[in-house]
């Protein structure tokens, strides 16, 4: 996980300015946003460029994407939370995505997610202690005629029971 290390400096006016001292998250976020400009209009590719080099959106990178794109930090952070994509820290090797829509619900979804939580011993939104795999939730895949589905990865998959997601978390973890 990363840490935020900022302080506090004087500026040449004498005014207490926010320097960030998180090196490899602020560059990052600088220069992704230098590719895109550094337009604010861009931010949610910014982003997702952003959490595709680093895993997730720390806050330590904030600071430096707020000062690039000339916006608030509440701005950007706001944005960050807002996304159920963006992860504040980074995802297993594989991410399973259970949808809980009503097509899915219908179709035993939620006794699904249940099973998936107790084999894997975690709750939707955490990773296993291995670090293999991350599941969430999400709301529809648009894939209702073969309900239920999860999301591996960015492969969707439909018609899952107990046995076939057994099968797609030994392949997530082999």
């Amino acid at each position: 996980m990363f840490t935020v290390r900022q302080c506090h400096e004087l500026d040449m006016s004498g005014k207490h300015t926010l320097i960030d001292k998180s090196p490899r998250e602020a560059t990052a976020a600088r220069e992704i946003a230098l590719r895109y400009g550094n337009q604010p209009d861009a931010l949610l590719e910014i982003l997702h460029d952003l959490q595709h080099e680093l895993g997730c959106i720390p806050e330590a990178a904030l600071p430096a994407l707020a000062k690039a794109l000339n916006r608030s930090r509440a701005e950007i952070h706001g944005v960050v939370t807002f996304y159920h994509d963006f992860r504040h820290e980074a995802a297993g090797r594989h991410v399973i995505r259970l949808c809980r829509a009503e097509a899915c619900q219908s179709m035993k979804a939620n006794e699904l997610i249940a099973m998936v939580e107790r084999f894997l011993q975690v709750r939707l939104g955490q990773t296993t202690a291995d670090g293999a795999i991350t599941i969430q939730e999400v709301f529809c895949l648009g894939n209702c005629a073969l309900a239920p589905a999860v999301m591996v990865d960015d492969r969707v998959v439909g018609r899952v029971d107990a046995a076939r997601m057994e099968k797609i978390i030994a392949e997530c973890r082999s």
